[in-house]
Formats: structure tokens, C-alpha cells, sequence
């Protein structure tokens, strides 16, 4: 994983509830962890644009559902500063299903906008993606 050039703030937490951006059959997901979250002990987890989470599936297709899954977050609401000076936010809260292993998407396409930064970390989600931002 490079790192990532913008500085973004960590706005969803443990129990956040996000929408799925791609067509792998989940709908809306709960992050129950935040994978590589190093913190102050009992502080709670929070992620960002382009980290790794653990969530489960709350609504969804019967294949997929109550499972857990590893996401990666592509849309976050609060806004985040870019290098060039430039704020980006989006409407809502937004993650794509990947692999535990090689973090490599498990739908076929994703439909709706995510942000650049996600791309440069993660470049096999950008061929799939229709928009990047």
C-alpha cells in the first residue's frame, strides 16, 4: 500500500454505518474494526478515505449477508484537504468490498464517484470504477 497525498481527517469510527458503492450483492455495512489502527489504548478506532476496515453486512442479498467482510472506504461526508489546496466532500459515507488478502475488489463494477486517493493506494479499484473525483 503507498501512501496516501492527501491529509485526511478520520471521520467514521467502530459502528458507523456506510453504503456499498459496488455490485457485490451488500447494501449497507456496520465497520467493526479498522485494520493497521494504531491509537491510544481504549480510544475507538477511526478510518478515512482509503483505509482498510472490517465490517458486517446489514442489508443485502441472503448470499452475503450478517458476514464479515474486509472494505475499503472510498466516500467520506467530512471534507479533506488535498496537497493542491483544494477541499473535496462527499454526500455520504461510502465503501467497496475487497479481498483479505491481495485487497483486490470482489464486484465487477462500481457506479458511482470515489476519490482519487483511493486510487493511488489502491489501483485495481480505479479499473473498475466508473468515476474518480
Amino acid at each position: 500500500m503507498k501512501a496516501v497525498s492527501a491529509r485526511i481527517p478520520r471521520a467514521l469510527q467502530i459502528m458507523s454505518r456506510i453504503k456499498c458503492a459496488d455490485n457485490s450483492g451488500a447494501k449497507e455495512l456496520e465497520i467493526i474494526a479498522v485494520k493497521g489502527y494504531r491509537g491510544v489504548q481504549r480510544r475507538n478506532p477511526k478510518a478515512g478515505v482509503g483505509d482498510v476496515v472490517i465490517c458486517t453486512v446489514k442489508k443485502g442479498k441472503e448470499k452475503v449477508m450478517h458476514q464479515m467482510v474486509y472494505c475499503v472506504i472510498v466516500r467520506q461526508k467530512k471534507e479533506f484537504r488535498r496537497s493542491d489546496g483544494t477541499r473535496v466532500k462527499f454526500s455520504d459515507n461510502a465503501a467497496v468490498l475487497v479481498n483479505s488478502k491481495t485487497f483486490e475488489p470482489t464486484g465487477t463494477e462500481i457506479r458511482t464517484v470515489i476519490a482519487k486517493e483511493v486510487v493511488e493506494r489502491f489501483s485495481m479499484i480505479g479499473k473498475i470504477a466508473s468515476l474518480v473525483v
